[in-house]
């Protein structure tokens, strides 16, 4: 007899529906998988085999076809266990085979019939809920990270005998209730305070700009000036994501099997700040099959890349791509993804390799050629993509002895919501755009026009800088930022001179 049962697999973060068909007919007892299985799947025959058997039913000692389609798709991991096992029961009419067409599982298998929650399944549930599929019956630690989709009933076993039970007496259950998506001032951040942080005023009103605007943004500075202490307060000043937004980026960390909390929506922004080390693999995403990297995993949050000279520069030119389109392609021989990574930039380094080069205390003891050597490993097209560029000074002894409470994360991180409401509220006829990083040359010509001596500074800043036209874009989305910090409705010269005095060290040696 022959039984249909739907399932799906992962292509980056995106799932494709899959139908697992199988066919219990006469021959010599065995299990043959066919349509592209890795081993993983191959491995289920004896997994399934085992479960039946430890769960009370009776596994037929007939010869079992199991066909996954579409036939040219690559099937990895143990989430068709499940439906391999319920077509399996079908098909030796042991379960009601009514429901099969109607409901998607998903799920890995133990010996004993118990079920093993699996990665990807809310892109999976989210797809199921675009193709009509009615719902989704998933193991009971993965069916609240199910139920975030709205629109889609999901059910949550803890046992294959509670599946086939299901199946043959549906009325007996009650799909998932999934809880609202909370207010932010119901999960206050619970990172590092701005507060904490002694002086450096010009370096938190950038941090400030940036988190207002989604600029990027590197610190230079001696050592223990805090560059990272400040770069690592950045989330908490960013707004809180949007349902939208929370859903994609749980997406992204699902499919990653990163997910921690199975049962709810990532709240907070990403903060991803891997070593200098890193490959660009590693940062990028890829494998034989493509996994997300790390600036995916700070999609609509921050990558903070500590000591970035230190990074290789090969790995480091694998940014300039992503940082300009806000996605990266990974191209593999069977197939090509393609991974959101749209993220601030954050990063920090020392002025050379002693760190004391213009130091007003420590002399620096590098030469001119190792200082050139040390900054040459930062390209010119990936510091053209870096919008705000600040310098970080040494603290003064008064400073950390008497310096007096700083201003609170809370009180600026309001601010920054004003403002990025300005902005949004200006990019209604732009639903894509969400911050003025994003900008693109039409919309700097639409919402950035400047006066003569706004634009003779800015021509003069080009002439001395040796400016790019793309770094001189960049200055213009940074004065829009300013400027919606301020209220402003049309760029002014101070906004325009601000934005310039963050170029400063763009020719940094």
């Amino acid at each position: 007899m022959l039984a249909r049962v739907w399932s799906a697999s992962l292509v980056g973060i995106d799932a494709v529906k899959v139908g697992v068909e199988v066919d219990v007919s006469g021959g010599l007892p065995g299990i043959v998988v066919v349509g592209l299985p890795d081993t993983a799947v191959q491995e289920s025959r004896e997994r399934v085999r085992a479960a039946l058997k430890n769960a009370g039913f009776v596994f037929p000692m007939r010869k079992i076809v199991i066909n996954l389609t579409p036939a040219d798709l690559r099937k990895e991991g143990p989430s068709f266990d499940l439906p391999i096992s319920v077509g399996i029961l079908a098909a030796s009419q042991q379960v009601n085979p009514e429901l099969l067409g109607d409901y998607l599982f998903l799920g890995e298998v133990s010996l004993d019939g118990n079920l093993r929650p699996i990665a990807g399944v809310l892109p999976i549930a989210a797809a199921a809920q675009s193709l009509g599929i009615s719902g989704l019956v998933v193991p009971a630690d993965n069916a609240q990270e199910a139920a975030v989709v709205r629109g889609l009933a999901v059910y949550g076993f803890q046992h294959l005998a509670d599946v086939a039970d299901f199946l043959n007496q549906p009325e007996r259950y009650s799909p998932v209730a999934m809880d609202e998506f909370p207010q932010s001032s119901s999960y206050p951040f619970t990172g590092g305070n701005l507060n904490e942080v002694k002086g450096q005023s010009h370096a938190r009103r950038a941090l400030e700009i940036a988190a207002a605007g989604g600029h990027n943004l590197i610190f230079v500075g001696p050592p223990g000036s805090g560059k990272t202490m400040l770069a690592r307060r950045l989330p908490g000043i960013l707004p809180p994501l949007s349902f939208e937004e929370a859903l994609e980026v749980t997406q992204i960390y699902s499919v990653a099997g990163l997910l921690k909390d199975k049962g709810r929506l990532i709240r907070y922004r990403p903060f991803r700040s891997p070593h200098h080390s890193a490959s660009g693999p590693s940062l990028v995403g890829g494998g034989s099959f493509p996994r997300p990297g790390e600036i995916s995993l700070a999609h609509r949050g921050v990558l903070f890349l500590d000591e970035l000279t230190e990074f290789k520069r090969n790995v480091l030119e694998f940014l300039r791509q992503p940082l300009e389109d806000g996605y990266v392609t990974i191209s593999r021989t069977r197939q090509s993804v393609l991974f959101p990574a749209q993220f601030t930039l954050v990063a920090s380094t020392n002025p050379c390799p002693c760190g004391y080069f213009g130091d007003t205390l420590q002399p620096c003891t590098c030469s001119a050629r190792q200082r050139e050597n040390y900054w040459a490993k930062l390209s010119g097209p990936l510091m053209d993509r870096i919008d705000l560029q600040v310098a970080v000074n040494r603290l003064k002894p008064e400073e950390i002895t008497r310096q007096p409470q700083s201003e609170a994360s809370e009180a600026v991180r309001e601010r920054v919501k004003v403002a990025r409401d300005r902005a949004r509220h200006r990019f209604n006829s732009e639903p894509s755009l969400r911050c003025n990083a994003q900008m693109q040359s039409s919309h700097l010509r639409q919402w950035c026009h400047l006066d003569d001596s706004s634009r003779n500074l800015l021509e003069g800043a080009i002439r001395k800088l040796g400016l790019s036209a793309r770094a001189s874009d960049r200055i213009l989305k940074v004065a829009r930022t300013i400027a919606d910090l301020s209220g402003a409705e049309t760029l002014q010269m101070s906004h325009i001179a601000e934005a310039i005095q963050y170029r400063t060290i763009d020719r940094m040696q």
